[in-house]
């Protein structure tokens, strides 16, 4: 008795429906083709050499030549040794820390205000606090000359009403003038972030605590002060880099006795014509800035920041 589904099969044979038995099977065919990265590898490179020209040819061919200067025989070892040098780093570090601490407390007490406190005008504050940022250090100096200055408003109306020769501020010309003016000029600094890390803020975590009878120092203190640590730390930490290498604001207030890192810059070079011992300095100042700057990004990332 035949297969009775042989008609079936010699069928879908003819029709071409199912291989032949005896037919050897074929191995798919691979169209060989590319990998989208390496075809826009190419692209990625011609878009990415411009910038790294103008880099190369603005910043790291400038740097490059301070850093050859910088190593004349006997250089290094001549500014390390001098008098100048050290105290100009230490005004320089006290200065930048004692400016970073202060704006980081009135930063934190203004956006505070601003973000938690309703009164009319906030947010006009906010957007002036935006414009402030784009303003130069010097003509924050030169309104603080303007009202404390010795011939300022202050010892003006000082001698107007008394008679006296001298007025009472004479303060803009030390070191503590100097820090007024960097704390004045770079709180924005520290308030940007705030207010954008205090908009964030779920309004239900303070209404919580509120109503559980917590008092106002203690939800600063417990639900406030965690979530602004990040902010606080990116606002410090530019704040430091940026008085670290603040020229403007010292020159202006003509303080007397205080000379910094980038002031001794510019003495050695324009004064002194000096340039070894110049770029000594500023290849110190860049090492100190580029060195907080990798401090700051190693504990943000440790702490998850």
């Amino acid at each position: 008795m035949g297969d009775p589904s042989a008609p079936v099969l010699a069928a879908e044979r003819r029709c071409g429906g199912a291989p032949e038995a005896d037919a050897p099977a074929k191995a798919p065919s691979v169209v060989p083709t590319r990998s989208a990265p390496a075809e826009r590898l190419p692209t990625t490179v011609l878009w990415a050499l411009p910038p790294v020209a103008v880099l190369a040819l603005v910043f790291l061919y400038p740097l490059a030549l301070v850093v050859q200067e910088s190593l004349a025989p006997g250089a290094y070892a001549d500014v390390f040794g001098s008098e100048s040098f050290r105290e100009a780093l230490v005004t320089t570090v006290w200065l930048a820390v004692g400016s970073t601490v202060g704006c980081l407390v009135l930063g934190f007490a203004l956006a505070l205000i601003i973000a938690f406190v309703p009164f009319p005008g906030g947010k006009a504050v906010s957007k002036f606090i935006d414009v402030f940022l784009s303003f130069p250090s010097f003509l924050i100096t030169l309104a603080l000359l303007f009202l404390y200055g010795t011939v300022g408003i202050g010892n003006g109306l000082w001698t107007d009403l008394t008679g006296a020769e001298t007025g009472p501020f004479q303060f803009l010309t030390t070191p503590w003038g100097v820090l007024l003016a960097e704390i004045t000029y770079f709180t924005p600094f520290v308030m940007r972030p705030l207010l954008a890390a205090f908009s964030q803020m779920e309004t239900a975590q303070l209404e919580v605590a509120s109503s559980l009878g917590a008092k106002p120092m203690r939800i600063i203190r417990q639900v406030i002060l965690p979530e602004a640590l990040p902010a606080l730390a990116a606002g410090g930490s530019l704040v430091l880099v940026m008085c670290l290498n603040e020229f403007g604001i010292v020159l202006f207030t003509g303080a007397k006795g205080v000379t910094t890192l980038p002031m001794l810059v510019y003495g050695k070079a324009i004064l002194e014509s000096d340039y070894a011992a110049a770029c000594v300095v500023a290849v110190v100042n860049v090492a100190i800035s580029v060195g907080l700057y990798g401090l700051y990004r190693v504990v943000s990332r440790r702490v998850g920041a």
